[in-house]
């Protein structure tokens, strides 16, 4: 876990970046995750593994695999998701996997549901990613 670039401005406003090693993220410039304001923002998550590889073809495979990887952003920023009140999942086939991510939301997450929003995108950042998964959680 690193955690770096806290930002004080007169001791009110505090934004600490939140990582994991390996962090796939660092070349793109991106935060896995942002924690400000009392609230812990993480970046989107696809279906990869620690070596940056997409898991599998297979939807709920890949799902699964992103939200793991949501998992264990939310814990390197002291957090879980029971502490998530939003979540953005952005799908690239709509009308194939719309009961996938249904399954995918019960498995990870619980009462109450986060608020959620549900997205057909024509494609992710790379052309083998089916779904992507932010969230939203109160930091702790």
């Amino acid at each position: 876990m690193q955690m770096s670039g806290v930002v004080e401005d007169m001791g009110v406003r505090a934004i600490q970046r939140i990582a994991t090693t390996p962090d796939w993220y660092e070349p793109y410039k991106i935060s896995q995750a942002i924690k400000a304001g009392g609230l812990i923002h993480v970046s989107g998550q696809a279906g990869i593994d620690d070596r940056g590889r997409t898991v599998s073809d297979d939807f709920l495979t890949q799902g699964r695999q992103a939200f793991a990887n949501v998992q264990r952003v939310l814990a390197a920023a002291g957090a879980s998701f029971a502490d998530v009140v939003k979540v953005g999942i952005f799908v690239t086939d709509m009308a194939a996997d719309l009961d996938h991510v249904i399954t995918l939301r019960g498995e990870f997450l619980s009462e109450p549901y986060p608020a959620d929003t549900l997205l057909e995108v024509s494609s992710l950042a790379r052309p083998d990613w089916r779904i992507e998964v932010e969230a939203t959680a109160l930091a702790r």
